[in-house]
């Protein structure tokens, strides 16, 4: 016993000295700054309530779009960047205009509360069959692939309780390719949240025009179709009209010089724009004036790590990352791509416990980090966690070979999950608390990035990200994308 206690020992022993291998001596007494700074003086919350109140919703293209963006570009110069930019650029954008769905009988269609889903046509009008097609994944088609051809789709927005275990839970937008890949007109999505709440977002794999129009129902009403379908046909009239045309939008950018590896960067950024049902307190409120703040910390306290750091306000993130896609693709042409050490993304962030990363080897840097912080809270637990998803900012780095991450272990306050792309997404779900937690906790993970003294998380050759992407099954989803540019 007393020799396993020993081996014990010796093993908490080796595990403390790998963890302070990775920091520096001076990083305890930074984070205890960067702690006591955003307890006493985080400007997130005021922040995002000034902007949820004189802005308004931040749609990507629209007047509202433009006073976001000059927002954060005030606020950060206010904070003392002198290196702030406007990163334009030109995308499709869309915005909804007119809806009226009818569901019932041949010839007894009733409407149904509903919402148009992005990218869908600029005008339709069809009155159709209504065929049941389960989560609308491709297994719900094969078995009959001419079931739903020439008619509507009706789909669940995530996996319906009862499905076969390893059923893939798409998004949307792939569940609309594949419906119009076996031949649907159209495509009514169930939202999975309750109490009617609907849910806007895109319907589109490539942030282009769809050719059926794609709109969201409520839960109740959704199940309470599935249920009359089984024993009468059902038929479905939708009307609708969209504007859609080439728009311009500004990523916004302040670069922090580093002061050792300047040519090495990281990149920390959230999405500022938002759906136009609300305000986008949450989605991504929440995310991207946390990253300001981190902003603000940094120059406050005049913390100058080794490597340089972008610190990106990206808009267009809900109309197929479009802001994201800008930045990488200006970062491929000016050769600087190779430069960009991590990424780290903030999408709906809060009240993090612990870091998340795309990369095992970041594993030691990141609980190192993770151990200071929980000394001067232990409320933070230090998880860690390595995974990789899709649909959000950090994948158009991550598809090229970039290390990704940023803080996990949250949730949601006041039971807001709900209210994901919705109309009840408003400032009033915001809880400070939260938010100051994501910037001190995440700020001290930034630092720690930037100033490290090596970083083993490296830049994937593009075989190394083929691999990669299979590994964390994202080829399916990629490819129904046509994102998937490797030939197997």
């Amino acid at each position: 016993m007393k020799n396993i206690l020993a081996l014990t020992g010796l093993c908490s022993l080796f595990l403390m000295s790998e963890l302070n291998a990775q920091t520096k001596p001076n990083w305890p007494s930074v984070f205890s700054k960067i702690n006591k700074e955003v307890v006493d003086n985080s400007n997130a919350y005021a922040s995002l309530k000034i902007a949820s109140e004189t802005i308004g919703h931040r749609l990507t293209g629209s007047e509202n779009g433009k006073k976001a963006e000059q927002f954060a570009y005030d606020l950060l110069k206010s904070y003392g960047f002198s290196n702030v930019r406007f990163q334009p650029f030109e995308v499709e954008s869309w915005s909804r205009g007119t809806l009226d769905v009818r569901i019932g009988t041949d010839n007894n269609l009733k409407s149904i509360k509903s919402v148009s889903l992005a990218h869908s046509p600029v005008a339709a009008d069809i009155n159709l069959e209504l065929i049941d097609m389960g989560n609308g994944v491709e297994e719900d088609y094969a078995s009959n692939p001419e079931k739903v051809k020439g008619k509507i789709a009706l789909v669940y927005l995530g996996t319906l309780p009862g499905s076969k275990t390893g059923t893939p839970s798409l998004h949307r937008s792939e569940k609309t390719a594949i419906a119009t890949k076996y031949g649907a007109k159209g495509i009514i999505v169930i939202n999975t949240a309750d109490n009617g709440v609907l849910l806007t977002g895109t319907a589109s794999v490539t942030g282009k025009l769809i050719p059926i129009p794609a709109v969201c129902i409520g839960k109740e009403d959704g199940l309470t179709l599935k249920e009359q379908i089984k024993n009468a046909p059902l038929y479905s009239q939708i009307k609708m009209t969209n504007h859609s045309g080439i728009i311009k939008a500004r990523n916004v950018i302040a670069t922090l010089k580093g002061i050792s590896i300047p040519n090495e960067k990281i990149v920390v950024g959230g999405h500022l724009d938002s759906w136009d049902l609300a305000t986008g307190a949450m989605d991504n409120g929440i995310g991207s004036f946390s990253v300001l703040d981190m902003a603000r910390t940094f120059k406050v306290l005049k913390l100058t790590p080794a490597r340089t750091i972008d610190f990106v306000m990206f808009m267009g993130e809900e109309e197929g990352l479009l802001g994201s896609r800008a930045y990488v693709d200006a970062a491929i042409k000016d050769k600087s791509i190779d430069n960009i050490r991590y990424m780290l993304n903030y999408d709906m962030t809060n009240d993090p416990k612990g870091f998340a990363t795309s990369a095992q080897e970041s594993k030691l840097l990141f609980e190192s980090i993770g151990n200071i912080a929980q000394k001067l809270d232990t409320n933070f637990k230090n998880t860690f966690s390595v995974g990789a998803g899709l649909h959000s900012d950090h994948q158009p780095f991550m598809l090229n070979g970039i290390p990704t991450g940023g803080g996990a272990g949250g949730s949601l306050p006041k039971g807001a999950g709900p209210c994901y792309h919705a109309d009840c997404d408003v400032f009033s779900l915001v809880e400070d608390k939260g938010m100051r937690n994501t910037v001190r906790f995440n700020t001290m993970l930034l630092y720690g990035i930037a100033d490290a003294t090596k970083i083993e998380a490296k830049h994937f050759t593009d075989e190394e990200t083929r691999l990669f992407l299979i590994k964390n099954n994202l080829k399916e989803p990629l490819t129904i994308a046509g994102e998937w540019r490797w030939k197997d």
